[in-house]
């Protein structure tokens, strides 16, 4: 029988940093109040576009899986933050791969995206469709933020992290999986004035229109719930009782999120993986950064039982019951780099705080 596999893995994050204490010269916050009520620390900023993060995660999980990028049938990118809307990320990643045999998505489902196209992904190489997918989540969501806005300045940042998922006869992979959405709410998480809906004129008198807006306490009860309940219903439906998780990886948005799921699925805090306070929510890129870590830091053994739970603008869902393959090493490594910058992050901003206003001490 074929099994779908991650077999290989990778991430790529911007080296410039933005901390706590430098929002405190851009709104009003400090960094107690962010670590209380996020568990964030510090984000990163990207000087290159979403396709250029997610070709060196790519690259990365390609030599982890030993593979060349001929092998790829498809090219799968999780973004809600595209360089362009045409063509898509997945294409211009392709084309720097030099994955000349594979086909190119974008999946839209903003911080649940990954998950969407991983089990999407698995779907297809079960069913014989395809051999081997490269699924990649990349975000640069700092483009929609006005940092003059407290709720959503403290909460993002931009990365990428990659998964290579392979046929095998080797027993493992998706167990379970569950996808959501209620659309009712979807205003509640948004950038109204991000796309083709908006009036051009009124985004020209109001360019907040295209940045994130977000009721928090209605988010946070939101996610509370569905990354709890959906956690919960896929190991039901893997068969596995709450005990034999190994290892919980979750959307990485808010920490009081993260215990509150976890304490559903009645885990130890040894049994959860958090990274949250080194790179903040990258949307769609958290998962596959924080499962990249988690292999690294050797907490991801062979056959580990792998819960993943995602929430997000949709507002979405989605959750999986995922078992690992016998090999946690990568085969090889990439020498894949971005490109150098001088690590200002004012200046990486300056475009940013011209477009929505605000800035170091305004």
């Amino acid at each position: 029988m074929t099994n779908s596999l991650i077999t290989g893995w990778g991430k790529c994050l911007p080296p410039t940093v933005l901390t706590n204490h430098d929002l405190e010269s851009l709104v009003d916050t400090n960094d107690e109040w962010i670590t209380a009520r996020t568990g964030i620390k510090e984000r990163r900023i990207s000087h290159v576009g979403t396709a250029d993060l997610a070709t060196v995660a790519g690259k990365r999980a390609l030599a982890a899986a030993g593979l060349p990028p001929a092998d790829v049938d498809l090219v799968s990118v999780a973004t809600c933050t595209p360089d362009m809307l045409l063509p898509s990320a997945a294409s211009l990643v392709q084309d720097a791969l030099g994955a000349t045999n594979a086909g190119a998505v974008d999946q839209n489902a903003a911080c649940s995206g990954f998950l969407y196209s991983l089990i999407m992904a698995s779907g297809m190489v079960d069913g014989g469709v395809i051999d081997t997918a490269l699924v990649i989540g990349s975000e640069r969501l700092t483009y929609l933020i006005d940092f003059t806005d407290r709720g959503t300045a403290v909460l993002f940042g931009d990365g990428a992290g990659a998964v290579v998922v392979q046929a095998t006869d080797e027993p493992g992979g998706l167990k379970a999986s569950e996808l959501g959405s209620d659309g009712a709410v979807a205003d509640i998480l948004w950038a109204p004035g991000s796309g083709t809906g908006v009036n051009r004129m009124e985004l020209e008198k109001d360019h907040r229109l295209q940045a994130i807006a977000m009721n928090g306490p209605e988010v946070f009860k939101r996610a509370v719930t569905a990354m709890g309940h959906s956690s919960t219903r896929v190991v039901k439906e893997a068969g596995w009782a709450l005990e034999d998780v190994d290892l919980l990886i979750p959307h990485q948005a808010n920490v009081r999120i993260i215990d509150a799921t976890a304490r559903r699925l009645k885990l130890d805090p040894a049994k959860v993986f958090v990274n949250i306070e080194s790179y903040g929510n990258t949307s769609a890129a958290t998962i596959p950064i924080a499962l990249t870590e988690a292999l690294e830091a050797r907490r991801v053994k062979p056959g580990a039982k792998i819960v993943f739970a995602a929430f997000g603008a949709g507002l979405s869902w989605a959750a999986a019951a995922y078992e690992f393959g016998s090999r946690t090493e990568p085969l090889g490594e990439s020498d894949a780099e971005l490109p150098p910058t001088d690590g200002d992050v004012m200046r990486l901003l300056a475009d940013n705080f011209a477009y929505y206003g605000g800035g170091p001490g305004s």
